[in-house]
């Protein structure tokens, strides 16, 4: 009996020390897993954290290119409205020209038909210049005046600066601050100021002033400014011839003529009209001018004048002329108003004056 027990007892205690062993097997089982899933979410939290700042460093190049890429729509956006911008402007250039060729379409001219004319017209001038250098020659050059231009140049103008009452008659409509229909219309546009200073109207000023320089001392002159109107440069002179001799009047002409700018239309209706106020009609007339009027006495009822409209108004205007008076052109020509040079030569021949039509460097 007590051997059993015995027995008995040391079963008890080997399978508790086997339970024992198992169950710190167990345990240390469980902290080494433990252990290794610690490493395992170190690890992987050290990973997610780079992955985190590297898409944090994309959102960062991201919102950069989103600005170069706002920053380079705003520029496309600038370049579109300008290159409309340079559109529109063509646009109008080209409707400008369009209008221009209408216009000479239906002053029922040919080229051809130009062509002879201007060939006439050269063939006139170089016999004219022919017999003005024989008429030189034998009047020992009491018939020219020289003047100095840029560069020391020499001109021979043929003009006749004689008389005793000289009227200057000077074109200041729009057409005066160029050559070219499309730079009228710019010019027109612009500042006063700048207009002032267009070349073909400072040319025009300089051409008085060389006139008025060249005057006879003794002699009497007033210079008339004329578009759709006419009026003596100097207000309150309307009735009143002036005397060359009197150098601050010319310099008061001159100094109110750079302070006006050219506008309107041109009537030369008008501007002979208002010869006949004067107390007696001139012995010489200088006229400064670009081509053919636009209006007679009234403005036209349309915004466009034919070529035939205009040698209407031009060739009842020269009726109202002093009969006898030497008409003296100085032409500074307008594209597409090829009848106007022939036409003030024809003056010019039938009043025993002169015409001109001078280089861009004159005087």
């Amino acid at each position: 009996m007590a051997r059993r027990k015995r027995q008995s007892s040391t079963f008890n205690l080997s399978f508790l020390d086997i339970m024992s062993c198992g169950f710190g097997a167990v345990v240390l089982v469980f902290l080494i897993i433990d252990h290794s899933m610690e490493v395992e979410i170190r690890t992987v939290n050290a990973e997610v954290l780079s992955e985190v700042a590297l898409l944090e460093e994309d959102i960062v190049d991201g919102e950069a290119g989103l600005v170069r890429l706002r920053n380079a729509l705003t520029e496309a956006d600038l370049e579109i409205v300008e290159a409309d911008g340079r559109a529109r402007r063509l646009t109008d250039e080209l409707d400008e020209y369009e209008a221009l060729i209408a216009s000479i379409e239906e002053s029922d001219v040919s080229d051809s038909d130009a062509i002879a004319k201007l060939q006439a017209e050269i063939n006139q001038l170089e016999e004219e210049i022919r017999l003005l250098e024989e008429a030189a020659e034998a009047e020992a050059g009491r018939s020219a005046r020289e003047f100095v231009g840029e560069g020391n140049r020499q001109y021979l103008t043929g003009l006749n600066l004689g008389g005793q009452r000289i009227a200057i008659m000077v074109d200041a409509s729009a057409s005066m601050l160029s050559n070219q229909l499309v730079n009228v219309i710019r010019l027109r546009n612009m500042d006063p100021a700048l207009q002032k200073q267009a070349g073909k109207w400072t040319r025009t000023l300089d051409t008085v002033d060389w006139l008025t320089a060249q005057l006879p001392v003794n002699a009497q002159f007033q210079v008339i400014t004329f578009n759709t109107d006419a009026r003596p440069v100097l207000p309150g002179t309307e009735t009143q011839w002036l005397e060359v001799a009197d150098t601050p009047k010319l310099e008061s002409i001159s100094a109110a003529l750079r302070e006006q700018v050219p506008a309107g239309g041109t009537s030369l209706h008008n501007a002979f009209t208002a010869l006949s106020s004067l107390p007696n009609p001139p012995d010489n007339i200088f006229l400064l001018t670009d081509g053919l009027p636009t209006q007679g006495e009234t403005p036209p009822r349309g915004s466009k004048v034919s070529g035939n409209a205009r040698l209407k108004h031009f060739r009842d205007a020269i009726r109202r002329l002093p009969s006898g008076v030497p008409v003296n052109t100085i032409l500074f020509p307008m594209e597409g108003d090829p009848m106007a040079a022939s036409e003030y030569w024809q003056l010019a021949r039938a009043s025993n004056g002169s015409f001109m039509s001078p280089s861009t460097d004159w005087p």
